[in-house]
């Protein structure tokens, strides 16, 4: 599998032409991760946004997730096929159970299982999970082994840093990727986050984004804007001092952005 690139393009409600630019000024600013999803109905878009770009498609890293409504009846396979054809795609490079079955109705091991076929089929380089909590995670593991689990795609960021996920899965050597990882823009309102930005020169998106890369995460953060993606790309190059990550460690207060009713029971 190739490395997960740290720092993606998130896409998560961008719809149509929207996405299609965002994803076009993406590439043309150095993105080279892509992050899409079948619930977002943006999958045709960021298709055409790929397959327009000058591009070379071993160059790029795009990503895809299932949906809870395909985890049933034999549609994990067929549904990733969909996905392709949407995408345009022979194979996308991760392809992510998007959430765990709403009440666990059905089995991790039966839906992750499917999901390790589709790999041995081709039509995904690596595997992993999203939206997973502890128990889930010790559910994959015993299902594929942890060497299959690429990553586990969780909220974090200051405000939520989901202390107790990120250390089970580093005791498991399990990689994280940080979505969310601006809270929807209430991160950069933090006097904290500002204070260290003013002192580094730096915009407080790029601080906090800088947090979650100097933790090893890999962040997908979206925007419309050219500024806005641009700038945020460059946060891989600001480093932030031991002091400054200590004083963003102080605003862990468990605000979650993406809880819906359907979601886990959170650690």
């Amino acid at each position: 599998m190739k490395f997960i690139p740290p720092f993606g393009l998130g896409t998560f409600r961008l719809k149509d032409q929207i996405a299609i630019d965002s994803v076009r000024t993406g590439l043309e600013l150095g993105y080279r991760h892509i992050d899409t999803a079948q619930i977002y109905g943006n999958e045709a878009a960021v298709g055409q946004a790929i397959a327009a770009s000058n591009v070379a498609r071993d160059e790029l890293f795009v990503t895809t997730k299932i949906w809870t409504e395909n985890l049933g009846n034999g549609r994990v396979i067929a549904s990733l096929q969909e996905s392709l054809q949407r995408l345009g795609l022979e194979r996308v490079d991760l392809t992510l159970i998007h959430w765990p079955s709403p009440n666990d109705e059905l089995p991790v091991a039966q839906y992750l299982g499917e999901l390790l076929e589709a790999k041995r089929q081709g039509l995904t380089a690596a595997i992993g999970v999203s939206n997973f909590t502890i128990a889930h995670l010790r559910e994959a593991i015993d299902a594929v082994g942890v060497e299959e689990i690429a990553t586990n795609q969780v909220e974090i960021h200051p405000l939520l840093q989901n202390r107790k996920v990120v250390e089970f899965a580093r005791q498991q050597g399990i990689h994280l990727t940080a979505y969310m990882p601006l809270a929807y823009g209430k991160v950069l309102a933090e006097p904290v986050i500002q204070r260290i930005a003013a002192a580094h020169g730096a915009s407080p998106a790029q601080v906090a984004l800088a947090w979650s890369l100097q933790q090893g995460y890999a962040v997908i953060p979206s925007s419309t804007k050219r500024e806005n993606l641009a700038a945020n790309l460059s946060a891989a190059e600001l480093r932030l001092s031991e002091e400054d990550m200590a004083a963003i460690a102080t605003l862990e207060r468990g605000e979650r952005v993406a809880n819906p009713g359907f979601a886990p029971r959170w650690d």
